[in-house]
């Protein structure tokens, strides 16, 4: 069973619902048989490479929101993510474009390492104020996980890997995704947002049941019980009960 979970970095539910989502994959009993990729997702793609001011102010210009409804807000996310063992710290925050960090991520996807990659980069953004802007910082995160720091700066100067992300956006607009965190199971179920973990288990179960049923397109087999001439010359199929 494949989940394409698309975020970004700078989302705080997408983090959120990682944690969410792992709590949910971790009692599933078939867990091991899920493979979970990782999608590139920008709210802001317009955001500069960086901006001159706090999140609070960030999102108060963007949303057109005072101030103080933003800090408002602020202490709901950060409730909801401490419930998750998440120690969010809004006001460290570095405002940054985050299209070169999904880069980052997808040269680490190459080597394996793109969900150690994530964890990093969110925990860098929401907890410790670092820049996931900023190519020193991403070098950093490479060295932490394994990656060359060198080959990581040299990479993240050129313009590799940027249609890899600009792919991911694409897709995600195709499946009728209008923000992150997205869940897709299988291309055939989707799940919006950082939904209880009891969601998340439901629809683990569901998916992994209905994909072992097997839907008969064509062809429903009548058996005669005989395999006689007639039964033969127009048989499609054949089974225990001779051919049909």
């Amino acid at each position: 069973m494949k989940i394409e979970i698309w975020s970004d970095i700078a989302c705080p539910w997408c983090y959120i619902g990682k944690r969410r989502f792992e709590a949910a994959l971790d009692g599933f009993a078939h867990k091991d048989d899920v493979d979970v990729q990782w999608r590139s997702f920008q709210l802001d793609p317009n955001l500069p490479d960086h901006f001159d001011g706090t999140e609070t102010e960030y999102l108060s210009q963007m949303k057109g929101m005072p101030a103080a409804q933003v800090r408002q807000m602020f202490d709901h996310v950060w409730q909801q993510a401490a419930e998750v063992g998440l120690n969010y710290d809004f006001d460290s925050i570095v405002v940054a474009n985050s299209f070169t960090a999904h880069r980052f991520l997808h040269f680490a996807k190459t080597h394996g390492l793109m969900s150690e990659a994530k964890e990093s980069l969110l925990s860098g953004h929401f907890e410790k104020g670092r820049d996931i802007g900023d190519i020193d910082y991403l070098a950093e995160v490479g060295q932490e996980i394994g990656l060359d720091s060198d080959r990581v700066r040299r990479v993240l100067a050129s313009d590799e890997y940027a249609d890899e992300v600009r792919s991911d956006i694409s897709q995600a607009r195709s499946l009728g995704a209008g923000g992150v965190p997205f869940f897709v199971i299988d291309r055939k179920y989707g799940i919006s947002g950082a939904q209880p973990a009891e969601v998340f288990t439901q629809a683990l179960e569901t998916a992994w049941d209905e994909g072992q049923k097997l839907t008969v397109l064509a062809g429903t087999p009548q058996s005669t019980g005989k395999d006689s001439a007639e039964d033969f010359a127009g048989a499609t199929v054949c089974g225990p009960d001779g051919c049909h």
